[in-house]
This record gives C-alpha cells, structure tokens and sequence, in this order.
C-alpha cells in the first residue's frame, strides 16, 4: 500500500490520487480498529504507552514479513498512538547521503519516519543511519579535496519505522540497532471477515456473511488481496445489480471465478507454476531459473509473491537440488505420483566386484 507524499514533501514513490484516498480510507486509524497479529498488537501497545508515560519517542521497530499483511498500516498506527507526524519514503528513492541526511535534518522531535523496502538502502547511505538511530547524530562532510571537513549535528530524538519483505538481506549493524522486530504472520479466514466486514462499512458495500466467507476463503491470508478482491466483487455487484443492493455468495462466486481466483486462492500464475512443475518435470525439483523460464514470469515475481503463499500452504517445497511440488499440490490437481519402475530397476542391477 503506498502512501502519497505530495502534502509532506517526503521521498517516495506516488500514489494515484483516488487510489491513495481509498487505501488511507480503509486502513486502521489506530490500534483499537486493527484485526489479527494480536501479539503483535499487544506487545506494541505497551511498548507505546510506555514510551508515552516517560515523554519519550518510540524506540526505533522493524516490521518484517510477506508483502500486504499491513506494515505500512502499522507505521500510521505508530504515528497514531504517539500521536506525532510521520514521514514516509523507501529505500530505493534515498539514493544519496544527502538525501538521508535532508530528510533527517527537517525531523522534529518525536517524530516517526518510516523506510519502506529498508534492505534496499544503499550501503553508503545505510552506514549514515547508524549513528542517527543510536546516538542521533548526523555526521556529514563539508567541503571537497584537502579542505574538506567532517561535522557532527544533533538531531532530535525520532522513531524510526523499518519494513521489509526481506529481512534476511538487512545487515546486521541495521538490524541490531532496532529496538524491537516484529515479524508479521499470514491472517486466519475469521480475521479477514472481520477486516473485510469494516472494509465494506468503509467503501458503502453490504455484505452476506457467506460473501464475506467466500472473499476471506480466497485472500490467501493477506489483507491487501481480500480488500483488492472486495473491491472488485463491488465492481461486478454494482453493474449487474445495481448500487446499495446486497451482496449475497453467488454474486461473489461469479467475480471471483471471473478473476480467474479459485476456491483455495490461486491465481491464474500460482496454478500454472504448480501444473508446470508436475507436469513438465514431474514434480520436480528443478531450479528457480529453469522453473521461471518455462512459467514465462521473472525468477524475482515467483520468488517473492508466488512462492512465500504456495510454500505456507504446503503445496510447495525448497530444497538443495531445486522446488518441489509435494503430495498436497498432486492431490489438488489429482496428479498420481510417478511410476517407481526406473528406480526400481537400477537399483536391482548387480554389483561389480
């Protein structure tokens, strides 16, 4: 969910106009309106009333995790509860020193900064944010050549807001140097018909309970998808039946089917790569290059978005030699396993002596 920057001046990608008016309609204002992550949840709220009670910012936190499952809405949540500006950029649009270093000079105190996508800072600008997260100091460089020279500021005392889908690829200087990390976990169905529920309050859209089962069932656990899919039941329901009628299960059945969603939640992409690899290899394993070129998809689209859901369900394996489609994947699209024979037969052939 991106966030557009026009009103704070901040770095970042940009956001359509009605599309960031929906997104910031639909997230949680503060950490009363949020649904599931529940430890999460608590452990935060004590964290911030805490950092509250002494007059204190927030110590910095990182939010990491599979992408759509609300780390952005927990960095609004943050500014929420301490009741302070946010900033908001990515690590990809700081591509110099110097834009860190505006972008921490112009903070006040008390405010949240949030870097999205943070493991992809640049190294030179990251090891700029070690001394402002530990000892609020920005170090730069005056001048050029001989006569250049270095000069520490103060800033003031801010929380600092990380997220990543990739926390693997965070340095361990950065990684340490956050007070607490937060890993968020994929949404169970009940929590997503209760996200889906007030999404609906929110756009004007009135749901059956079963419509609502039927959007959780296939929003692979991620709020982002169940709200995208919401949005476009609406779309169906109100061409064909008009504006402020109900929403019942077959209207939803028919769009999703339309989408190409099915009853477990896979695209049209995820079938494919499991039907390749059954089909093709024989359920593997073969490698991510091999697998993304027979797919026709960039080995970094399936990595990061495809494969994260199929392996959490089970239908999908990592290992050494390549992927693996397990039981569960033949089973769903009733594929029988392969005939032992070949292996059989050399495993009979005689020894030499």
């Amino acid at each position: 969910m991106s966030e557009t920057t026009d009103e704070r001046g901040d770095l970042g990608a940009k956001a359509l106009p009605g599309e960031a008016s929906i997104e910031a309609r639909l997230r949680p204002g503060n950490l009363a309106e949020m649904v599931g992550q529940n430890r999460l949840r608590e452990n935060l709220a004590v964290f911030v009333r805490a950092a509250r009670e002494r007059g204190e910012a927030l110590d910095h936190v990182l939010f990491h995790g599979p992408p759509g499952l609300g780390k952005t809405s927990l960095a609004h949540v943050v500014a929420a509860e301490m009741e302070a500006p946010l900033r908001v950029t990515s690590g990809p649009a700081i591509e110099r020193p110097g834009d860190l270093a505006a972008l921490l000079s112009n903070l006040d105190e008390g405010d949240v900064l949030f870097i999205d996508e943070i493991h992809r800072l640049p190294a030179v600008v990251e090891e700029i944010l070690y001394p402002a997260m530990e000892d609020y100091k920005l170090d730069i460089l005056v001048g050029q050549g001989a006569g250049a020279r270095s000069m520490r500021l103060d800033l003031p005392r801010f929380t600092l807001v990380g997220a990543t889908t990739r926390a693997g690829l965070l340095t361990s200087p950065l990684r340490d140097r956050f007070g607490w990390a937060a890993r968020l976990e994929y949404y169970p169905p009940s929590d997503l018909e209760r996200i889906i529920e007030r999404s609906g309050c929110v756009l004007g859209v009135e749901l059956a309970f079963e419509a609502r089962e039927e959007i959780a069932g296939r929003s692979r656990g991620t709020p982002r998808i169940a709200n995208r899919l919401l949005r476009r039941v609406r779309d169906f329901a109100e061409v064909a039946d008009g504006r402020g009628k109900p929403v019942d299960r077959e209207r939803t059945r028919f769009a999703l089917e339309r989408l190409d969603i099915d009853e477990s939640g896979f695209d049209r992409l995820d079938r494919s790569l499991l039907l390749t690899l059954l089909e093709k290899f024989d359920g593997g394993p073969v490698g991510l290059d091999t697998l993304a070129a027979a797919v026709g998809e960039d080995r970094g689209t399936l990595e990061d978005v495809v494969e994260p859901y199929l392996i959490h369900e089970g239908f999908l394996a990592r290992t050494p030699r390549g992927r693996v489609a397990t039981r569960l994947a033949r089973e769903y699209f009733g594929i029988p396993l392969a005939d032992a024979a070949p292996t059989a037969a050399v495993e009979e052939q005689p020894k030499l002596l």
